[in-house]
């Protein structure tokens, strides 16, 4: 095993992206391609080592980057700003992910029919989007993901497989948002699936995480589990 990884620039508008590409270069041929859209603060060291860690179980990585190159929040109150524009204007933001998919798909270790995408936090919610927009991929895994549903997306036909792994105790999604999701899920006909890790917060895998009263704090069990899961599923995928 030799992972392999290296930077892409992809440009939307007038807007210069950067994401991050692993492989394994001992595996022959292109594979299954699976894209990590990031967390509020945009793209940093913890979707670039998940983009590597799918490498390692035998898929091409892409960590995607929605604000622009080299643009990284610093805290709670400059990741909101960066991330509000794209929850406020959901279209834009199913286009810049649409793009961000394509551009894995060109790359040459892509298996361009065989892809997924995963993502954390603001991340689950982008991934589920991608979904929502009735794009042909294999399946979505959305890691304690917000769950809100945009405007535009409402009579489509979902193709894409959906795992959400939530943190039950997650203040920044309720249980009534949980029946709500499982309601347009099925509404678009997706073939859906929910893990509730109890006990659990929002950010769970983000060993960072140790904030109670804003709700974010890592827990290592739901961690552990919900990388088992995503495993699962994405063999299931690809079998």
């Amino acid at each position: 095993m030799s992972i392999q990884t290296r930077l892409i620039d992809y440009v939307d508008g007038e807007t210069v992206l950067e994401g991050l590409l692993a492989w394994d270069d001992a595996i022959a041929g292109p594979r299954p391609g699976v894209m990590v859209s990031h967390a509020w603060a945009g793209r940093s060291e913890l979707e670039d080592d998940k983009a590597v860690e799918l490498a390692k179980l035998g898929y091409t990585g892409f960590a995607l980057n929605l604000y622009g190159k080299g643009v990284l929040g610093s805290g709670p109150d400059v990741n909101a700003l960066l991330m509000q524009p794209f929850l406020d204007d959901r279209p834009i933001l199913q286009k810049r992910l649409l793009l961000s998919l394509e551009t894995m798909r060109d790359q040459p270790e892509v298996d361009e029919s065989n892809v997924a995408a995963i993502g954390f936090c603001f991340g689950g919610l982008c991934v589920l989007d991608i979904a929502r927009t009735g794009e042909d991929l294999a399946g979505v895994v959305s890691f304690h993901g917000l769950f809100g549903a945009p405007e535009n997306t409402a009579g489509n036909k979902i193709k894409a497989r959906i795992l959400s792994l939530h943190g039950w105790d997650d203040p920044m999604v309720t249980p009534d948002s949980v029946l709500a999701l499982g309601e347009e899920l099925t509404s678009m006909g997706a073939d859906w699936q929910l893990h509730g890790y109890g006990n659990t917060m929002h950010a769970f895998t983000n060993p960072q995480a140790n904030d109670p009263e804003m709700g974010t704090v890592y827990n290592a069990s739901a961690d552990r589990r919900s990388w088992a899961a995503m495993r699962y599923f994405l063999a299931e995928l690809f079998s």
